[in-house]
C-alpha cells in the first residue's frame, strides 16, 4: 500500500507529532491493559502502530525489556527514536505495512493496536491482519486493539474509517481470539474534538 506511506509520512514530515489528531501525552489505558496483561517484565510487546506514540517510553519506564514499534512510517518511527535518545536502542523498530509484513512466528505475549485496525476498510486488509495476529502471537498471549466505537468518526486524517461495537470488534477476529475485556475510551485531540474509542482485549487461544 505505497499510497499509503506517502500518506502517512507527509502527516509525519508536515505536522508535530503533538498535533495529530491522535496525539495522547500518555497512553494510559493502553499501558494499564498492557500491565494487567502481564507483571512479566521479559514478555515480548509489540505496539502496532506505534509510530511517534509515547506508550514505548512508559514501558521502558515500567521496566519491560523486550518491546517492538512497528509503523508504515518511517517518519514516525525517526521522532520517537530522536525523542527516547540513549534508550531507543532498547526497542526493535519494524518500518512495515502490517497487512503485508513477515513477523516472528509465536514471538509477542502482548499486541496493542491502538488506531491501526479502523483504517483497514476492506476484507482483505482484516484478513490479513488477523492472520499476522495469529501467527505471531503466542498462545495463550493477549491481543489489545482500539478503534473508534460505533459513535466515532467517520474519517481521521482524510482517510475513510471503520467504526465498531465491542461485539463487531471481536468478531473480526473470531474464535481464535477470546474476548474478555471491552472498554470505551473518549480521547480528546489536540484540537479539542472528542473522539470516541472502543478498547477490545482478547486472549488468544492455546493451540
Amino acid at each position: 500500500m505505497q499510497a499509503g506511506k506517502e500518506h502517512w509520512e507527509t502527516v509525519y514530515t508536515t505536522k508535530a507529532t503533538d498535533e495529530v489528531s491522535w496525539f495522547q501525552p500518555h497512553a494510559q489505558l493502553s499501558l494499564d491493559l498492557i500491565k494487567a496483561a502481564t507483571a512479566n517484565k521479559d514478555a515480548g510487546i509489540i505496539d502496532v502502530g506505534g509510530g511517534a506514540s509515547t506508550l514505548v517510553d512508559d514501558l521502558l519506564a515500567e521496566g519491560y525489556r523486550d518491546l517492538t514499534v512497528l509503523d508504515l512510517s518511517a517518519a514516525a518511527l525517526h521522532a520517537a527514536r530522536q525523542r527516547l535518545g540513549m534508550q531507543e536502542s532498547k526497542v526493535r523498530w519494524i518500518e512495515a505495512d502490517i497487512t503485508d509484513v513477515d513477523l516472528p512466528g509465536k514471538r509477542y505475549d502482548v499486541w496493542h493496536d491502538r488506531a491501526v485496525f479502523h483504517f483497514l476498510t476492506t476484507p482483505q486488509q482484516r484478513d490479513a491482519y488477523v492472520r499476522t495476529v495469529f501467527n505471531a502471537v503466542k498462545p495463550g498471549g493477549h491481543v489489545i486493539v482500539a478503534t473508534f466505537a460505533e459513535d466515532g468518526p467517520q474519517q481521521c486524517s482524510g482517510l475513510p474509517v471503520m467504526r465498531y461495537r465491542a461485539d463487531e470488534l471481536h468478531d473480526q477476529f473470531g474464535d481464535a481470539f477470546t474476548l474478555l475485556k471491552h472498554q470505551k475510551e473518549e480521547h480528546h485531540t489536540p484540537a479539542g474534538k472528542v473522539q470516541k474509542f472502543v478498547y477490545c482485549y482478547c486472549r488468544r487461544i492455546n493451540s
